[in-house]
């Protein structure tokens, strides 16, 4: 790679764009409205209740020091379903909602720049009490699950939107996060990109850390074949698109 390439592509780790962006031209500036904190759903579409934090069963404590040093990424599994409850706790702590939405804006469990939080969580279900194989959403606003699809051969559809990882398919459930970029867009113009990228580490961690709780594991996966996870998700490859994704299951007792 030559320099002028290096230059060019270390550029989007910097901030040096912050320099150049005229923020009086964005769209929040203009005064527009903010895009939806959710992705809109078809009245009608199956949805499916999750255990809120208040009702939780069997969701370990562990301590903090404990989490942090015993995470790692796994990649063999059990083959072993979650519960409903350990899946709503993953997803809570991962995008839960924190408080009621104000302004176009919602608290939640992870970070966001400008609190635009420009995810949504899809999930590949293989092993869930309660649920069916498929493609699922979480909807953060009200802690439900929203039913998308259901591939044949979901397992292997997942490895084969990973360039053949076989355990990217082989746990209890597959986290796929992808990016709406125009919500961070409406706020931050072209500045808006590092701070997505640097949003879903947030999310990712989190994952981890609350695997540890429920004696489950994870790993993250940045390296998939962009065009068919997309349309496995059934996502325009444009306005939202897969950022990052991570399967999870109970752990292996070697891995």
């Amino acid at each position: 790679m030559d320099k002028k390439t290096k230059r060019e592509n270390r550029f989007f780790l910097k901030d040096s764009i912050r320099k150049m962006v005229d923020f009086s031209q964005t769209d929040q500036s203009k005064g527009l409205e903010p895009p939806p904190l959710e992705k809109p759903y078809s009245k009608g579409t199956a949805k499916f209740e999750l255990t809120t934090p208040e009702n939780w069963n069997n969701i370990g404590e562990v301590n903090l020091i404990s989490a942090i040093g015993n995470r790692k990424s796994r990649r063999q599994y059990k083959k072993e379903a979650l519960t409903r409850d350990e899946l709503s706790f993953l997803l809570w702590a991962t995008q839960g909602v924190r408080g009621k939405p104000y302004a176009g804006s919602a608290f939640r469990t992870v970070p966001s720049a400008g609190c635009r939080h420009a995810f949504e969580t899809y999930l590949a279900i293989f092993q869930v009490e309660g649920l069916k194989q498929g493609i699922y959403r979480y909807l953060p606003l009200t802690h439900e699950l929203l039913w998308e699809s259901s591939p044949t051969q979901l397992s292997e559809e997942v490895s084969r939107a990973t360039f053949g990882q076989a355990f990217a398919g082989r746990g209890a459930a597959t986290f796929f996060w992808t990016a709406i970029p125009y919500r961070m867009e409406w706020r931050y113009g072209p500045a808006a990109y590092k701070v997505i990228a640097l949003d879903a580490g947030h999310v990712c961690q989190n994952l981890y850390l609350a695997c540890e709780a429920i004696g489950a594991g994870t790993c993250a996966i940045a390296a998939y074949n962009q065009d068919v996870v997309d349309a496995l998700l059934g996502v325009d490859g444009e306005d939202e698109f897969v950022i990052y994704l991570a399967p999870v299951g109970k752990v292996a007792d070697s891995f």
